[in-house]
């Protein structure tokens, strides 16, 4: 008898689906996370579920886990000491970026300070051209003082980011090469590995966050590998991607970033599956947590994708689950402003101490604690009793918010419900306007821990007129990473007008990143059975910035036909604008 176990941490509690591949049955469990343990919960939960449910670890064939060290690394600015090599005169990529403010409307708003400081960014001389020839090759003494530097101010790993690189990455390479030969016990990272795309900040941020996150991920990935076998797990440990894909554990250690949103894409998986099993295939899904709240939109069964998502203030331009996030989970506390204003997140209280009603220590009244005072949770015990409500506590910290606003605790309760839901409003009003979706032909389906308390609420105020609960709302996203698929996307950046004469190289283009794809799953995933690629291209129209992903057919692509991929664009160009 087998198990196929998923498994994904957040962050108050860590979520387990084990599905028994001979009885069909599916065990579902929660316990506490442990953000000073990162992974200890994991060991815990298999142990809890051996107990509970006869789920021996011998007997887990698959395993797959989606965890939040990578985005927690870049949020809490706890990664590698890092720094970053450029073209000479181009050391300000970072401080520049694309001159966007975070809210345009305030002249006061500053946008995020880099995960790599100003000293840390040093010119390297070498420079290739926009069509890939060398201007000037890679100058190995200039390398070699970079890294001089860059060792004696602290860094423990370098990224390389160069002008163009995407088009021929022959000198990110050799000073790779350079570097690893005198510094052997730096870790070195190549932009046109990581992603290699057009426009130079786009790629360098990618790749710095891929620096930055590495080789805690790595570690953590390690980790757990040896707790897995140690405990007598047979099953190769997998991964979530941002992508809803997964990938073995071995191979996430190399492309951390595509880890960044792992859990979150898991849960809109998930919610893809649901949706096609309810009969609703147009839903946005509503995933509420401890600590945030996440919104996605679902078309005919299917979540849908971009790339710029933005992790704690800095955007990754990886293929990724589009999902919006909200600072208001169940844990989101709530507080009195000096001018008596209630205000609710995004500050949580995450596992440890957790909201007031958890009788763990919690002092600060949360959305959670509104819930229990309003009766909408009644004694019931949390995370498979895991927690055990105290409504004592929950109407001691609602009472300190209705002193601060002159409220009965009822009413105060109420008050932070309304202002958590006005909110999400407020983003998923956003949300909407980007997806260019009426929310009225939706149905909303809520899910994580807090998501169907706060569903009905939110659906009336979009004037939503159906909500879908899963059965076990709690740990889909534990489930989104038991049935996603292997994974992974390519890319080729070649700037060629849609002309009868480009279709020898686009056909050439994508034949080299199918034979990569296919190499990919079979030497890397050890995948031998069938499989289904995707085709599209980054197009625009002659004048225009920024592209949309279009999909293609192969047909269309073996057979050059020109008038079908215009179509595709036209399509697309006019259901987003």
């Amino acid at each position: 008898m087998g198990f196929r176990l998923g498994v994904d941490i957040g962050g108050t509690f860590t979520d387990f689906c084990a599905f028994n591949e001979t009885t069909r049955e599916l065990h579902t469990l929660k316990v506490l996370s442990r953000p000073d343990a990162p992974g200890s919960e994991v060991m815990e939960g298999i142990k809890e579920l051996h107990a509970r449910f006869g789920v021996n670890p011998q007997s887990i064939t698959y395993f797959t886990h989606g965890t939040t060290v990578g985005v927690n690394t870049v949020i809490q600015r706890k990664g590698v000491p890092l720094a970053l090599f450029t073209t000479e005169h181009f050391t300000d990529v970072l401080e520049l970026g694309r001159l966007k403010v975070p809210d345009p409307y305030d002249l006061l708003s500053a946008r995020a300070t880099p995960l790599i400081a100003k000293d840390m960014v040093l010119g390297v001389c070498e420079r290739m051209l926009a069509d890939g020839r060398v201007d000037r090759p890679v100058d190995e003494a200039s390398v070699l003082a970079a890294l001089e530097t860059a060792r004696r101010r602290g860094a423990k790993s370098i990224v390389l980011a160069f002008i163009n690189a995407y088009r021929n990455p022959a000198h990110e390479q050799a000073a790779r090469d350079i570097i690893r030969a005198a510094a052997p016990d730096i870790h070195v990272f190549c932009s046109s590995e990581v992603w290699s795309i057009v426009r130079e900040y786009e790629r360098t941020i990618t790749a710095v966050i891929h620096g930055y996150v590495q080789p805690r991920v790595a570690h953590y990935l390690g980790s757990l590998q040896k707790a897995l076998a140690e405990a007598g797990v047979p099953a190769v440990p997998q991964v979530t991607k941002s992508n809803g894909g997964v990938m073995s554990a071995e191979l996430g250690k190399a492309h951390c970033a595509q880890m960044i949103m792992s859990g979150t894409a898991a849960g809109v998986i998930g919610a893809s599956y649901v949706a096609r099993l309810s009969g609703f295939r147009d839903t946005m899904s509503l995933d509420i947590g401890g600590t945030s709240a996440d919104i996605a939109i679902i078309r005919d069964g299917q979540p849908q994708y971009g790339v710029g998502e933005v992790i704690g203030e800095f955007p990754i331009y990886l293929p990724t689950v589009a999902v919006t996030s909200i600072g208001a989970g169940g844990g989101s506390i709530a507080s009195v402003d000096a001018l008596g204003v209630l205000r609710v997140g995004p500050e949580s209280a995450g596992s440890t101490p957790g909201p007031a009603c958890y009788g763990r220590g919690g002092i600060r009244a949360t959305i959670t604690d509104a819930f229990v005072v309003m009766g909408f949770m009644g004694q019931a015990d949390l995370g498979y009793s895991a927690v055990k409500v105290d409504t004592g506590k929950a109407r001691a910290a609602v009472a300190d918010i209705a002193t601060g606003i002159g409220r009965s605790v009822e009413e105060a309760a109420e008050a932070i419900v309304k202002i958590a839901v006005s909110g999400m409003y407020m983003e998923v009003s956003k949300l909407i306007s980007r997806s260019g979706v009426d929310p009225r032909a939706f149905a909303l389906q809520a899910f994580g821990g807090a998501g169907p308390m706060m569903a009905c609420f939110l659906a009336a105020e979009l004037g939503m007129t159906h909500v879908v609960v899963p059965t076990a709302p709690g740990v889909l996203s534990a489930l989104g990473g038991l049935i996603a698929d292997i994974k992974n996307d390519f890319i080729k950046t070649v700037y060629l007008g849609l002309e009868p004469e480009a279709i020898e190289t686009i056909q050439a283009g994508y034949e080299d990143l199918r034979a990569e794809a296919e190499r990919w799953l079979r030497e890397d995933q050890g995948h031998a059975g069938e499989a289904r690629i995707i085709y599209s291209a980054d197009m625009r129209y002659r004048g225009e910035s920024y592209e949309i992903e279009t999909e293609l057919t192969r047909e269309a692509i073996e057979e050059g036909r020109i008038a079908a991929m215009d179509e595709g664009l036209h399509q697309e160009h006019e259901r987003i604008y």
